[in-house]
């Protein structure tokens, strides 16, 4: 992970926290605990989008995409509607 990510991930996490504790009076304990596992799975996927634009392509994968192209079949076509 780069130094990028690790900054990223420790702002969320102090922005998290700081939500956690002015809503802590006002949420139950039960709530809580499903907040931070929304939270987590938040974060998680947060960053793995960011080092998905981050990170380079593998170098078969960028041939293999631009050598792929999209083959028309017959279903491709439009049904003509009566």
């Amino acid at each position: 992970m780069s130094r990028d990510g690790e900054r990223v991930i420790e702002l969320v996490n102090e922005l998290g926290s700081r939500i956690t504790h002015v809503l802590s009076d006002m949420v139950p304990p039960a709530a809580q605990v499903h907040l931070l596992n929304a939270q987590r799975e938040l974060i998680t996927a947060l960053m793995l989008i960011y080092e998905n634009r981050v990170a380079p392509a593998p170098a078969a994968t960028r041939a293999t995409r631009a050598r792929a192209r999209r083959r028309t079949t017959k279903r491709d076509t439009k049904i003509p509607i009566e």
